[in-house]
């Protein structure tokens, strides 16, 4: 007896001895028992093999008492022969669903249960998050991917009242035959073949049906090839062409066409309704119409039919989707009836050809003339008969067209001067009626529907009379109409792939089944339909759209063995089964969008009832469907689900090409019959199709799946379902950057690539949010950038704090608009950091050619000395890397991107030419909200022997030629004498400085040392220096030679004393009264301007005279609000030229 299954019986055994709950480990298996239900886990090994997990489970009643067993359960570790084993404990009542395990260690009777756990305590993490083979195998064999569709509803409906009973759902059972060839052929097999083939014939001609639907089942010959090999490439759950586009495409493109393709079904199911309406109104029962059509002509007519149409389609759909509400079941049981329905029609239709040859039916066509009179308004095919007695009496054909029953009564002309004949509708396959009918003839709205072959009297200017007796054209006809209303009768490719849930094996059963079935239709509506109906059929009588000219019969029912009943009654039911599978579908469409969450408004069509019917998309569905009901008119509705069918199928056909180009190795379809050029012809096929049936409707279609796409970009859900378009993203990408590797751009393609350097408080929160507002501004959205912040440490610490960081900044960025990456760079220290994000930041050819910082906030102060040496050595970096630098001090008051400056101006102060920078960088402001009201000013210093009128003039034309509007002002600056103030200011920064560097000591004892300074200086300052520059600390340190400043001594009172007695630098003298001019000019020109921009002058050689650098630079923008401070690149990056 087998081991495993001793074992079992003993745990039973034990279970009715033991508690009611118990565990019960035998033989190294360990089963778990409740009082109601026992679930027998068993694991054995063969020695010297490999271990077999067997899983039995012996129920004994329904279920474990909720109370016990808590509706599952636990999960627990096996320990078998020394051996560690994950086990997934089934869940009670979801007998597909399985979790990883933890550990539950249990004491069992078992020889090797300690050496099992004491492994497990060897390798915690490892075999806590790594999951076992055999539980994968396991997993991968029990695999069932059910439909989220009709058929779990149905399963749901039925099981209400057995909620306490959980029945296991069976595997998919259906094969290529059930699951995908017939629904392709009911589907295919439609409205259109029995309302409207014949006429496309007739109008067309049978050349131009002949290529009329040879393009169409081309297009959908190549498309089922494109999703044959999407759909093999990997498990296709539920879900269909949705499903294959959205995963393939990404979710924008999935989102705009899966609603495209709800939109196509949907207006699909309006065609069916109104498809049974005419059957119905026309030819079951004219009767029944509400508004009588009798004794009304031409427009009056027309628009009581078109009424009739939407009061009886009204009705017709509130019943089906009452149908759908109700049930799915009843809708599911009544599909093999409707297929029924349709493949005895089309035999109904090919007995009838046969017949014809044989014995062609009676079916005549009355003319007068080459008209074709209307049967049902007379009774006999002639203007006179004779009567019993020998005399000749007029007919009911007389009493149409004269003003009385006698023979000398006035009667119309046309009718006098032609002959009434009598044809046969049906002449037979072997009448040779087929050559009349290879080509088309087309009709305006309201012409007569004539045989061009039959002899007419008529004259040129004779009006036309009586025109309510002949049979006209309902519309205007003309090729590409033809396309529009023919292709959704070759829409029903995708039956296939959207029950690709309920296939037993999807990857051989949709290719199989979806082509086979194409290459069905396609030959039955080719060869067989097209030609035989041109073959057997007089071409008025197929011109004759609803069958006036023979006693109101359906025209292929005249065709039709034993009988036309046989068609009208079998397409009424098929156009009936089609709509309410219309209205099941495409619900479970839109309830599917709905929970991708691709678009949030739509959210609400995915809650359903508790069976899972989509009762919000049902009413939608409803309601839209409604709008193709109150058009009222088959003709015009489909070329509106021709649109989106055809949308849906380009994009089919787009994945497919992509996705082969760009040979992502997670492409493997098991289909191997399919290239990317039968894809692209595809598509090119389905775009031509679209503008040959309605140019209008196409641009409407694609503007809705335009702003549907843009929604969803901006609005809906972030996917990453690994999509082709990333893929074709990165290859563009790549492609584009090996291309920008090719040199550098032409100053034309000069734009500001910002790398923007942020700092970090200890939250990390950024200390100069504006800085991204002034990106914004600059930028908008154009071009690169980068926000970049420099962290201390190491990296393998502070991995995490560098994520947050980054996630920080992207928060940021979001908030305000800036389009662009983040970094954060982790290094020892920060001066390290921010040189590496200078040196990497970029790929290729896309780097930054600019960098953005803010000024040193309170860099005077003493534990700021770090920070504004960083500075200085950053300002060295971007000009030893040929890269702009902008600098904006007094950040904080720099303008958000909410505000508005409705007057003002920005200043540019042009001391030195810096390639243009100065002059585009307004210009780019200028471009955005904050700053669009705001005028440019430039300002440029004339020295003494300059002529100030001519300059004027040159950077007028200059700014012409550069096509930049901005007021010119030259400002002159005459040589004065230097001021005692300016003295002043130098000599205290230089003993300041010379005092700093001699202290050697620490922190605190340094602080003590500087306040006996500057009692010292203020000692000084009363023996006539002034005191109101007491604050400046810093100084350059060099020579005019270029010579280091000597120390004047230890740091020592005497030695401080011997500072004091210092004269100032000559050169430091210069440089102080050429800012201190340059500020007063530029405090009186722009103290009012919104913002200043000004020329930054590049860091001394000797790093020692950094502090008097930033003080240089402190002085210039002394006393403005809003400074920019610029240093060009040393490349033009403006031009004159076009």
């Amino acid at each position: 007896m087998n081991p495993a299954h001793d074992a079992c019986v003993k745990a039973l055994w034990l279970h009715n001895v033991l508690e009611p709950y118990s565990l019960v480990c035998l033989n190294g298996g360990l089963f778990i028992c409740c009082s109601k239900h026992c679930v027998c886990y068993f694991a054995y090994m063969l020695r010297h093999s490999y271990m077999i997990l067997t899983w039995f489970s012996v129920s004994i009643s329904r279920s474990c008492s909720e109370a016990k067993m808590n509706n599952s359960i636990r999960p627990s570790v096996l320990n078998v022969d020394g051996l560690h084993l994950y086990s997934a404990f089934l869940t009670i009542g979801h007998p597909k669903r399985f979790t990883m395990l933890p550990h539950i260690h249990h004491s069992c009777t078992h020889s090797h249960t300690d050496s099992g756990v004491n492994h497990a305590r060897r390798q915690p993490e490892e075999m806590d998050t790594i999951p076992m083979v055999s539980s994968l195998l396991s997993s991968l064999a029990n695999y069932s991917n059910l439909t989220q569709g009709s058929k779990e509803h149905e399963e749901a409906e039925n099981n209400e009242a057995e909620s306490s009973r959980k029945k296991p759902i069976k595997a998919p059972q259906l094969g290529t035959l059930m699951g995908v060839y017939l629904p392709c052929i009911q589907n295919i097999f439609g409205v259109i073949l029995f309302l409207r083939m014949t006429w496309l014939v007739g109008i067309g001609g049978v050349i131009g049906t002949f290529v009329i639907v040879f393009m169409c089942c081309t297009t959908t010959m190549l498309t089922a090839i494109s999703m044959s090999a999407i759909a093999t490439n990997g498990v296709v759950p539920a879900g269909g062409s949705y499903y294959m586009i959205s995963r393939s495409l990404g979710p924008e493109f999935g989102g705009a066409v899966g609603i495209c393709f709800y939109l196509g079904t949907t207006f699909a199911g309006a065609m069916y309704i109104l498809g049974a309406i005419e059957l119905l109104l026309i030819y079951i029962a004219p009767k029944a119409a509400i508004f009588p059509l009798e004794g009304l002509e031409g427009a009056e007519a027309e628009a009581a039919l078109l009424n009739n149409m939407r009061v009886y389609g009204t009705l017709l759909l509130t019943s089906m989707a009452t149908v759908v509400f109700v049930g799915v079941k009843y809708v599911n049981k009544l599909a093999l009836v409707f297929l029924a329905c349709v493949i005895l029609s089309i035999l109904a239709v090919y007995a009838g050809v046969i017949k014809t040859g044989i014995d062609p039916p009676d079916f005549p066509v009355c003319l007068l003339g080459n008209r074709t009179l209307i049967s049902k308004k007379f009774d006999v095919c002639a203007k006179t008969m004779e009567s019993s007695n020998g005399t000749m009496v007029t007919t009911q054909l007389w009493n149409m067209f004269c003003d009385s029953p006698f023979l000398n009564a006035t009667c119309d002309r046309y009718f006098s001067d032609n002959n009434v004949t009598r044809i046969q509708g049906i002449p037979g396959v072997t009448s040779g009626i087929l050559a009349d009918n290879l080509f088309g003839n087309y009709y305006e709205k309201g012409d007569l529907v004539a045989n061009k072959d039959a002899a007419s009297v008529e004259g040129v200017d004779d009006p036309m009379t009586n025109s309510n007796s002949y049979v006209l054209a309902d519309i205007t006809s003309f090729f590409t109409l033809l396309v529009g209303i023919y292709f959704p009768s070759v829409t029903g490719i995708m039956a296939g792939s959207n029950r690709s849930g309920d296939l037993r094996d999807a990857q051989k059963s949709i290719p199989i089944g979806t082509i086979a079935a194409i290459t069905t239709t396609s030959l039955v509506c080719i060869l067989s339909v097209v030609i035989l109906f041109g073959a057997c059929i007089e071409g008025v009588v197929l011109r004759d759209k609803f069958g006036e000219g023979v006693n109101g019969n359906l025209v292929i029912g005249t065709l039709a063995w034993p009988s036309p009943w046989v068609i009208v009654i079998g397409s009424f039911f098929s156009t009936c089964g089609a709509g309410l599978q219309s209205l099941t579908g495409a619900p479970r469409l839109m309830q599917a969008i709905a929970k991708d969450g691709l678009v949030p408004i739509l959210r609400i069509f995915g809650h359903a009832k508790a069976n899972g019917e989509p009762t919000w998309s049902l009413l939608l569905t409803a309601c839209i469907c409604e709008i193709g009901i109150l058009i009222a008119s088959l003709d015009l509705v489909a070329p509106i689900l021709s649109m989106f069918f055809l949308m849906c199928y380009m994009f089919v056909n787009l994945a497919c090409a992509l996705q082969t180009l760009l040979r992502t190795p997670n492409w493997r379809p098991r289909f191997k019959f399919y290239h990317w050029a039968l894809s692209f012809l595809g598509m090119s096929l389905c775009l031509t199709l679209m503008f040959l049936c309605s140019w209008y409707y196409a641009i409407v279609a694609m503007v809705i799946a335009g702003s549907i796409y843009k929604y969803i970009e901006f609005s809906g859900a972030e996917k990453e379902w690994g999509d082709g378009i990333r893929g074709l993203s990165l290859s563009a990408a790549r492609y584009a950057l090996m291309r920008l590797e090719e040199g550098p751009p032409h100053t034309k393609n000069w734009r500001p690539q910002l790398l923007v350097l942020v700092s970090m408080d200890g939250e990390q929160n950024v200390e100069q949010p504006r800085l991204l507002s002034l990106t914004n501004q600059l930028k908008a959205g154009k071009g690169l950038t980068i926000v970049g912040t420099a962290l201390e440490g190491t990296y393998l610490l502070n991995h995490e704090q560098a994520q947050r960081a980054e996630q920080a900044l992207h928060k940021l960025m979001e908030t305000e608009k800036v389009k662009g990456f983040c970094l954060a760079t982790v290094s020892s220290n920060l001066r390290d950091a921010t040189s590496h994000l200078i040196q990497s930041s970029g790929l290729g050819g896309l780097k930054h050619n600019a960098v953005l910082v803010s000024w040193p906030r309170n860099w005077k102060q003493a534990d700021e000395r770090q920070t504004w040496r960083n500075f200085v050595e950053l300002v060295r970096e971007t000009t030893a890397a040929s890269l702009a630098l902008l600098v904006p001090k007094n950040i904080a008051a720099f303008p958000s991107n909410g505000e508005r400056f409705s007057e003002g101006h920005i200043d540019v102060w042009w001391i030195v030419h810096d390639g243009g920078m100065l002059m585009l960088l307004p210009f780019l402001l200028r471009q955005h909200k904050v700053w669009r009201k705001c005028k440019m000013r430039i300002f440029t210093v004339a020295q003494l022997d300059d002529n100030s009128i001519q300059m004027k003039k040159d950077l007028t034309t200059f700014l012409y030629h550069l096509r930049i509007d901005a007021m010119v002002e030259v400002v002159e600056m005459h040589d004065s004498d230097i001021s005692a103030y300016t003295y002043e200011k130098t000599l205290v920064m230089e003993q300041r400085s010379q005092i700093l560097k001699q202290i050697n000591l620490s922190k605190n004892e340094r602080e003590r040392e500087v306040e006996q300074v500057l009692s010292l200086i203020l000692n000084q300052n009363e023996n006539g220096f002034s005191s109101l520059q007491m604050c400046v600390q810093m100084t350059w340190s060099e020579k005019s030679d270029g010579e280091p400043a000597k120390p004047p001594g230890a740091a020592t009172p005497e030695g401080i004393k011997d500072i004091f007695n210092m004269k100032p630098n000559q050169s430091n003298v210069r440089r102080m009264h050429t800012a201190l001019r340059l500020n007063e000019v530029i405090l009186k020109k722009s103290s009012e301007a919104k913002l200043v921009l000004l020329n930054m002058p590049g860091p001394p050689k000797n790093r020692s005279g950094d502090e008097n650098y930033m003080e240089f630079l402190e002085v210039l923008t002394e006393g403005l609000n809003r400074v920019l401070l610029v240093r060009g690149g040393g490349r033009e990056v403006i031009t004159i030229y076009s």
